[in-house]
């Protein structure tokens, strides 16, 4: 299945299209009317005709029509002693004339078979310099398509004042491939699709096996890094002239697909937005990094720019931050038009409805963000705040302050809400900042690692944050040990070993979430049935909801182990149980206790009681966040004493373990490792200390003559 691309964003809006077919594709290698082709192009334009869509032709194809035609009508009038001679060449203005009411005649013939009415219109160069004519233009080709009527338009060769068009460009327009683009902008078209004899535009020779299709052009990248080769076979133009006018018109701003006409389902498929041929926007730049850089060249010029950024004011700082959140909004419509675009491929793709609900990007969502980064702004600064300060000796002053770690590649899932969050938090510490989100996500993440990086000041760069779009890419980064100072992987069990098997950076994060609630004989029913939602249906694929209900044995006994089971259920959880739970309410049996389902199931099980509930954490559990609901005291401090997580609640939604609902402003993810930071990971997380000496000439010399004092100082606010 075919992937769908960020064209879908234009194509669910077109009414017009302009469609420009080539000699390449009109005719075959003899010069003769390649008749499958050509049938199956007018198929798809009649369908679109029926459906509703605006559809206006410029073909090529004449010359070489009548080309073809002449050169046989001269040999069936030659002599044996004639056809000895050099052949002239035939004058290609009489080829124009003799092949385009040939062409025209195809297509008619061919339309009429399809009931659909076609109307030739024959273009100069010089019409278009007359106001008139252009107003008459437009008149009637909105007469024509009110009437359904497909005009087919093409330069009229025969009668053309330019002898050398590519020498001399100087016009209006200068080959059937400018027509269409002119066209395009003239009847305010809504895409433009050139059809060609080869895929779309290449880094290289279509024929040469390592030549790379370009998916979209970037014109600041694109524009003087191709070589073209020679011009069309049959036609005046070539890649270069699609390429110039496709650049034209998207510029100008129409969208325009370069793809092959051999495919009889192209036109079709760039409608519904699948990612085939070039696609030519202004906003290109947008989706895709202009320049490429290697992981050394990314994680050093991060390195740079954190320095700078750190070198700035605690104001400077907040207000970038501002400014983010600023953008944010500013940017919401472009935002949700590429994370549309990421949510319909993933639904194509069948992805759970758990996952696919991690991409959407609502603008509530939007807004919640930028609020968090606003308060993230408004924190106290975490950079260089003194954490203790010791007098070392008389007149010798030491101070343990907070730094930044330095550089921190993420490896984040499918959750471009995430690149939000960690962003904001590398600027407020101080950090440089490498991504690699899920891609499932690479639009939105695109897109909105743009919105960030054009906030932040030139003072500062936008290589700050560097995003990485290649999985391809990852290897070569974890082996920068003397550039990037913290790994923090956020995904899979899977990912996280395979990233602290392959790396010497040290990696923190969690590989499991797999969160208990433990519902006490002592609970409040009520709470109990409130808490095993939220914890589970409030966001089922969050790493904090819950995977495992545990209960209290004699729960079952007075009904409320049924209650709390229809309460799941009854919102379309799918339960599994363990060896006693299964038994008791004829579930099917879990696989594993160690399973994180990420979807709207999860594991029961019932326990004995608190000191079971305990074991069966500490057995099976993720040391992620777990929950105990009881009204006991007692119990109550005995869980949250003894259970060994990184988060242990009590009466309260494992949903809570947030680095936002902590109060963090935001997360760069959640560690249940045990050195440097555990839990929701804000911005104390990613930060290390640096020690301040202030002195008047002391020296140790052999520590004699110096008489240490350490005693500590007072930290004034």
């Amino acid at each position: 299945m075919e992937e769908l691309d960020r064209s879908r964003a234009f194509a669910k809006d077109v009414k017009r299209i302009v469609v420009k077919v080539g000699t390449g594709v009109v005719t075959g290698k003899s010069g003769r009317l390649a008749l499958g082709r050509l049938g199956a192009l007018c198929e798809q334009l009649a369908e679109l005709n029926s459906d509703g869509f605006e559809v206006i032709l410029v073909s090529s194809g004449a010359v070489g029509l009548g080309r073809q035609r002449l050169r046989y009508r001269q040999l069936v009038n030659s002599s044996f002693a004639d056809l000895q001679k050099p052949q002239s060449e035939l004058d290609g203005k009489a080829c124009a004339g003799v092949g385009q009411s040939s062409l025209m005649a195809y297509y008619e013939t061919m339309f009429d078979q399809l009931d659909v009415t076609a109307a030739q219109l024959l273009v100069n160069d010089s019409s278009f310099r007359d106001k008139e004519f252009r107003k008459q233009l437009n008149e009637t080709v909105q007469s024509m398509l009110d009437l359904r009527v497909i005009p087919i338009f093409n330069e009229n060769d025969a009668i053309s004042t330019r002898r050398a068009p590519y020498q001399d460009s100087s016009g209006i327009f200068w080959d059937n491939d400018s027509l269409a683009a002119l066209l395009g902008l003239e009847l305010k078209a809504d895409l433009l699709i050139i059809l060609s004899d080869v895929e779309g535009l290449y880094t290289g020779p279509p024929s040469d096996p390592d030549s790379k299709l370009i998916h979209t052009f970037i014109k600041e990248k694109h524009q003087d890094e191709i070589t073209f080769g020679d011009k069309s076979r049959l036609g005046r133009g070539g890649m270069t002239a699609k390429v110039k006018a496709a650049v034209n018109a998207a510029y100008a701003g129409i969208p325009v697909i370069i793809t092959s006409g051999y495919s009889a389902e192209n036109i079709d498929k760039v409608l519904r937005g699948l990612r085939v041929g070039t696609l030519f926007h202004q906003d290109a730049r947008l989706w895709a990094p202009v320049t490429d850089s290697n992981a050394r060249d990314m994680a050093v010029a991060a390195r740079e720019s954190s320095r700078k950024l750190q070198a700035l004011s605690s104001e400077d700082r907040k207000q970038i931050l501002y400014g983010v959140a600023d953008a944010l909004e500013a940017n919401e419509k472009t935002i949700r038009d590429e994370n549309e675009l990421d949510v319909a491929a993933a639904q194509e793709a069948g992805l759970e409805e758990s996952l696919v609900a991690r991409l959407v990007m609502t603008p509530a969502k939007i807004m919640s963000l930028a609020a968090s980064v606003r308060k993230l702004a408004d924190m106290e600064d975490p950079i260089g705040r003194v954490l203790k300060k010791t007098e070392v000796a008389d007149g010798l002053v030491l101070e343990k302050t907070s730094s930044p770690l330095g550089v921190l590649l993420i490896v984040f899932e499918s959750r471009p809400d995430a690149l939000v969050q960690i962003a904001s938090l590398a600027i407020r510490s101080g950090n440089g900042l490498l991504l690699k989100g899920g891609k499932e996500a690479r639009r939105s993440n695109a897109i909105l690692h743009k919105v960030i990086t054009d906030a932040i000041p030139e003072t500062v760069g936008g290589k700050l944050i560097g995003l990485v779009t290649s999985r391809e890419e990852i290897p070569d980064l974890l082996k920068l040990d003397d550039v990037i100072d913290l790994v923090i992987p956020r995904g899979s069990n899977k990912l996280v070993s395979q990233i602290k098997n392959t790396t010497k950076i040290p990696v923190l994060g969690h590989a499991d979430g797999i969160c208990h609630v433990y519902i006490d004989k002592a609970c409040n029913l009520d709470m109990a049935k409130r808490i095993v939602s939220d914890a589970k249906l409030d966001y089922p694929a969050a790493c904090n909801a819950m995977e495992t209900l545990l209960v209290h044995k004699d729960l079952e006994q007075n009904a409320v182990l049924n209650e709390l089971i229809f309460a799941l259920q009854s919102n379309g959880v799918t339960l599994y149980g363990g060896p006693r739970a299964s038994a008791i309410l004829n579930i099917p049996e879990a696989r594993s206790f160690k399973h994180e389902y990420c979807s709207k199931s999860c594991t029961v099980e019932v326990v004995d009681d608190v000191h079971g509930a305990i074991d069966h954490i500490h057995g099976h559990g993720s040391a992620h966040t777990d929950c105990i609901v009881t009204e006991d005291p007692e119990v109550a401090e005995l869980f949250l004493r003894q259970v060994d997580s990184a988060a242990v609640f009590h009466n309260a939604s494992t949903r809570f373990s947030d680095g936002f609902r902590f109060g963090l402003g935001a997360e760069v993810g959640i560690s249940t490792g045990r050195i440097h930071a555990r839990g929701p990971v804000g911005v104390e997380g990613l930060l290390t200390t640096r020690w301040i000496m202030r002195g008047n000439g002391q020296v140790v010399n052999g520590d004699n003559g110096i008489a240490y004092t350490h005693q500590d100082i007072p930290i004034q606010a």
